[in-house]
């Protein structure tokens, strides 16, 4: 099994920046692409970035292109996203995920909140 713990979650102001960390433990080994999808209240989880195995980047959401960065450290186990100039509507639960041999894996979730 694959566990995902997310931090780096809280309240900044329109135009600030936030870096959310996902440590991944257990079978390590087996894990391929990652990503970050986002939650907001009434709307449907959506992609925001994903990464492939070897930390390249494969995929960002056209709202979040040019101001957040996905990145992979497979040394330390860590899925990274940077996010700059952030704004309002990116406000949201921010959820880790990992595949690993053929299953789907999910962080608990972390909270960012952008006030204008």
């Amino acid at each position: 099994q694959v566990q995902l713990a997310e931090s780096g979650g809280g309240s900044v102001q329109t135009g600030g920046s936030l870096r959310l960390s996902c440590v991944i433990s257990g079978k390590t080994w087996t894990v391929g692409p990652g990503a970050w999808y986002r939650q907001a209240p009434g709307k449907e989880r959506e992609l925001v970035a994903r990464i492939t195995r070897g930390g390249v980047p494969r995929e960002y959401a056209v709202s979040v292109k040019g101001r957040f960065t996905i990145s992979r450290d497979n040394d330390k186990n860590r899925v990274d996203l940077q996010m700059d100039n952030l704004r309002p509507e990116d406000t949201a639960v921010y959820y880790c995920y990992a595949s690993a041999q053929g299953l789907d894996f999910w962080g608990q979730g972390t909270q960012v909140t952008v006030s204008s």
